[in-house]
C-alpha cells in the first residue's frame, strides 16, 4: 500500500477460468473514500462491458467510507443489470467486513 494511504487500482489480466471466462483482477490499495471513489468505478466499469469474470481484490484497502462502499455496491448492481459478467470481491479485511455487516451488505458483496 502507498505509505500515504492514497488510493490506487492495478488491473491484472489472468488466464481464463475453468468455464472459459476471461478473468481480470483489480487490485485496490489505500483508502477508498469519497475523494477517490470515482477511481474504482472508472477502472471497473469498462471491464464490465468486456464480460467474463472480474475480481476486485480489497486486501490492501486500509479504510472504506460510505462513498467507497457506495461505489462497490453501484458496480455490483451494474454487473447484475448487465448480466454478462461475474463481479466478485475478495480478500476483504476485517475492517471492511465489519462495515459490510453493519450496513447489511455482506451477502451482496462477499464472494
Amino acid at each position: 500500500m502507498a505509505s500515504d494511504g492514497a488510493f490506487r487500482c492495478e488491473v491484472e489480466h489472468l488466464p481464463e477460468d475453468e468455464n472459459g471466462n476471461k478473468v481480470v483482477k483489480v487490485l485496490c490499495h489505500g483508502r477508498l473514500i469519497a475523494e477517490n471513489a470515482a477511481q474504482v468505478k472508472d477502472t471497473v466499469r469498462p471491464l464490465l462491458e468486456a464480460h467474463g469474470r472480474i475480481i476486485v481484490d480489497l486486501g490492501d484497502v486500509s479504510y472504506l467510507d460510505s462513498s467507497g462502499l457506495g461505489a462497490l455496491v453501484g458496480l455490483k448492481v451494474s454487473a447484475l443489470k448487465q448480466g454478462l459478467c461475474i463481479l466478485e470481491f475478495e480478500n476483504m479485511t476485517p475492517r471492511v467486513m465489519e462495515l459490510l455487516k453493519l450496513s447489511n451488505l455482506t451477502k451482496i458483496l462477499s464472494s
